[in-house]
């Protein structure tokens, strides 16, 4: 009788807490927005469609003295909460690159690769389609991913065990971020103030003050943030690059050992006597001991997803679909131009970009995620609602424009969000991104455990 062979062991990689937990506030989010983006338009195009667009033309602001803030209600969601969504995105860059997926080469070689397609190709494509029509200067439109859509569709819709794709999806959206944040800040800002941008980089320079003297305290980067965002929106750049920066700028690295370590010591005096003084001191330990741009973003991550981000799409998807509207639209290169850019673009310039990369040699496609997993997520990634909208807003002064553009936007979003849908659930039962002890294990052996022992 044949004596049993020892344990067999499965490594799954897996994907880290913070990771998933940033990944299922996302996919959470893409249903609020999704319900948000309905409303906006059911609104837009009911009888009541004057008073939507009234609403968000409402001014609201403040008055101290001789200095005054006032924007109307859309321009206080697209420039200032918007700027709590650049905060977060900042954060995740800034956690990934420190001690994230980021921080290695060849792990971020291909979909950062993969990303510079997908931002090169679809402004090609678009400028193909629009040369010569005066609407040129709208190409930043087309060049972003909606990370909320993405990771929300590929929770719903996506095959089993999705988490590499998911983290490589995710590494390729923050990257294709990077691109479109710095874009807006160069080429949709004008009427630049330079004694206020002089002010911003003070407020940046005092930032890195704190970082250097290793300010764990959440409180004295919020303050100098709305300080920045106050300087920066003076300045004439747009207020939202603001948030980026402070979201970059707050520490990420992980603690010393010695704040870890000391956390057990105010614990204990704690246990010994609950008095409001250890229970204070115990906290400010265990704060210590949490790297600070990690708590900011669990403070503002689900303000960021589930109010912020569904604002914007109340705000801002609202747009006519009457039948003349969609017949000039469709019948506009813009339009065109932007919804083929969006699928076309960056099902071409992910898939082959990423491709390059690693026949180069610079990178390699993560866990079990494979060629046809990687056009799936290509496809899908051309969802560019959010920050398309977003750019949208700041290229096209003109209406018509707008209307037409953000047509485009609306229907390349659709497009993608189905056809990469279909993809990947078909994709998904060829080729499975689960171990491969979940396709059943071999006659005669037990099931396999989803996470090999330590």
């Amino acid at each position: 009788m044949a004596m049993p062979g020892p344990p067999l062991r499965v490594r799954v990689p897996v994907v880290s807490p913070s990771v998933r937990d940033f990944l299922a506030t996302e996919a959470g989010s893409a249903v609020v927005l999704l319900a948000a983006t309905v409303v906006a338009l059911v609104w837009a195009n009911s009888p009541w469609s004057d008073a939507y667009a009234t609403f968000w033309s409402t001014d609201a602001g403040a008055h101290v003295g001789r200095w005054a803030l006032e924007l109307d209600l859309r321009d206080w969601v697209n420039d200032a909460a918007m700027a709590v969504f650049f905060a977060v995105v900042g954060l995740e860059i800034a956690r990934e690159v420190s001690h994230g997926e980021l921080r290695e080469r060849r792990t971020v070689a291909v979909p950062a690769l993969g990303a510079l397609g997908g931002l090169l190709v679809p402004v090609l494509i678009y400028l193909a389609f629009t040369l010569g029509t005066g609407d040129e200067h709208g190409w930043g439109t087309v060049m972003s991913t909606d990370t909320a859509f993405l990771v929300g569709i590929l929770a719903l819709f996506g095959p089993a065990c999705p988490d590499r794709l998911r983290l490589f999806l995710l590494t390729l959206a923050i990257v294709d971020d990077i691109g479109a944040i710095t874009v807006m800040a160069v080429v949709y800002s004008d009427h630049v103030s330079a004694p206020a941008l002089a002010v911003a980089a003070a407020l940046v320079l005092a930032m890195l003050v704190l970082r250097w003297l290793r300010v764990w305290q959440v409180t004295p980067y919020v303050v100098c943030g709305v300080l920045l965002w106050l300087a920066v929106h003076a300045s004439g750049v747009h207020a939202t690059l603001a948030g980026v920066l402070v979201g970059l700028l707050v520490p990420a690295s992980l603690p010393r050992r010695e704040h870890v370590e000391a956390v057990p010591g105010y614990a204990g005096d704690l246990v010994d006597d609950t008095t409001a003084e250890r229970e204070h001191l115990a906290e400010l330990a265990a704060r210590a001991a949490v790297p600070t741009g990690d708590r900011l973003q669990r403070m503002l991550h689900p303000w960021s997803a589930y109010v912020v981000v569904p604002l914007f799409g109340l705000a801002n998807a609202g747009v006519g679909l009457s039948g003349d509207a969609l017949t000039d639209a469709f019948g506009s290169r813009l339009t065109i131009g932007v919804a083929v850019a969006l699928v076309v673009g960056n099902a071409v310039g992910i898939t082959g970009a990423a491709t390059l990369a690693i026949r180069l040699g610079l990178g390699d496609l993560p866990g079990r995620v494979r060629y046809g997993h990687l056009l799936g997520g290509a496809v899908l990634a051309g969802i560019g609602f959010t920050i398309s909208l977003f750019v949208a807003q700041l290229a096209f002064d003109d209406p018509e424009q707008l209307g037409r553009a953000k047509i485009g936007i609306l229907t390349g979003s659709l497009v993608a969000a189905v056809l990469g849908s279909v993809l990947l659930r078909w994709l998904g039962d060829r080729l499975p991104l689960c171990s491969p002890a979940s396709d059943g294990p071999p006659p005669g052996l037990p099931p396999l455990p989803w996470r090999a022992p330590a």
